[in-house]
């Protein structure tokens, strides 16, 4: 037993010091060939080359430096290439090493020359991509080994670039609706330290000639922009550690996570953009992870998070219970209360008609056009309504500066 525990150990000693190299050499045949192996050493590369009759001529040792963070957009990219390459019979090996040298981002090229050498170490591609969590999630490797035990790799990945190119799709969508305010916010925000900067202190010394006194308005926005030229750090640190604060109370506890996601879903118009999106993801994960042929109870151990709400993810936890001890799967979406009645129906006919992966894609799709109807409806609400706003700081900043223009006009 003591002699089978020593292997074991071997690879986490190797993946943890293991890095990529480059080489050329030659081979039996006279031909030049080159090539990259993931390991721990340059001898340890040598001697494989060795071993397999290549004649080495040049070892590098791949830097990989450069390149942005992976960007989700890139996998779903990489994953669509895989799928093709797949379907066309193109070695597993051969496809990581084109789509590693066809992308532009050195990481990721980095990233899949590592999965490459997993791979050729003896692991399964399912295994492989689950030591990498930040790029490929639970549901992503669990349905890769869907497909690799049932022989459909490539039916798999096919519907995995699906699902990642629609969740992408809708995502932006959401930040569609959410960029214009939050870009109105922000020139308000700067035009108003501006004026209250350099345009308000400058009618403060034509006021102090006056020698009558200032309407409350205008000895109002005076006082406020005394208050902001002596403590702008105040203005400009407080917001950012506080935005700060709020994320990281939101990304790390999951009870002021979970009230935030509630209070978000109650918000007018907004929260019923943010429900339909949440409801989309969820049935459309669900539907890819059914159609792969995963049992419906694993399939809900995945499909919380994709919803991308606390809400979502606790009632999904309560269904995923419900469902494995008896309970139908509409039932148990029933019982969590988080489910618009729409989708509760249409899953309950998918169960009775023994189609719930088609009938919960279809909702997926019911939905995300819904979402699109509604950030269509949302950006035509929210642009007059930041239009105004906009022009209320900005207009009563302007007559609190010229009131006493026109009082003392009307005195003379």
């Amino acid at each position: 037993m003591a002699t089978a525990a020593k292997p074991a150990l071997r690879p986490a000693a190797r993946e943890t010091k293991a890095s990529i190299f480059a080489w050329n050499g030659i081979d039996r045949a006279g031909k030049k060939v080159r090539g990259e192996m993931r390991a721990a050493t340059e001898a340890v590369v040598s001697n494989s080359l060795r071993r397999q009759g290549i004649k080495v001529e040049k070892i590098k040792k791949q830097t990989f430096r450069g390149g942005g963070t992976i960007k989700e957009k890139e996998i779903a990219l990489f994953t669509r290439q895989l799928a093709t390459m797949t379907r066309a019979g193109v070695p597993l090996l051969q496809s990581f090493d084109i789509a590693a040298r066809s992308t532009g981002n050195n990481r990721l090229s980095r990233l899949l020359l590592e999965i490459k050498g997993d791979i050729e170490a003896g692991n399964s591609l399912a295994v492989s991509f689950k030591r990498h969590p930040m790029q490929f999630d639970e549901l992503f490797c669990n349905l890769v080994a869907a497909g690799e035990q049932a022989g459909i790799l490539d039916a798999i990945l096919d519907r995995l670039a699906t699902y990642k190119e629609k969740v992408i799709a809708l995502k932006g969508k959401i930040k569609a609706a959410l960029f214009y305010p939050a870009a109105v916010i922000v020139i308000a925000i700067v035009v108003v330290a501006v004026i209250m900067w350099f345009v308000i202190p400058a009618f403060k010394q034509v006021f102090s000639s006056f020698g009558a006194s200032l309407p409350w308005l205008t000895e109002v926005i005076v006082a406020m922009s005394d208050w902001f030229v002596q403590f702008w750090w105040v203005v400009a640190i407080v917001p950012v550690v506080a935005f700060y604060i709020f994320w990281y109370l939101w990304k790390k506890n999951p009870v002021i996570a979970h009230t935030i996601d509630r209070l978000s879903l109650k918000l007018p118009v907004l929260g019923e953009v943010l429900e339909k999106a949440a409801v989309a993801r969820w049935t459309r994960t669900l539907a890819t992870m059914f159609a792969a042929g995963v049992p419906l109870v694993d399939s809900l151990s995945s499909v919380g998070g994709a919803a991308g709400n606390q809400v979502f993810t606790e009632a999904t936890k309560k269904i995923q219970t419900n469902v494995s001890t008896g309970t139908a799967l509409t039932v148990a979406m029933e019982d969590s209360g988080v489910f618009p009645n729409m989708a509760l129906q249409m899953t309950r006919i998918g169960e009775e008609t023994g189609a719930l992966d088609s009938m919960l894609s279809k909702v997926a799709d019911f939905y995300e056009r819904e979402v699109d109807d509604a950030v269509s409806a949302l950006s035509s609400l929210i642009e007059p309504i930041m239009i105004v706003f906009l022009g209320l700081v900005i207009g009563t900043i302007v007559v609190a500066m010229y009131l006493p223009i026109f009082k003392l006009g009307s005195v003379v």
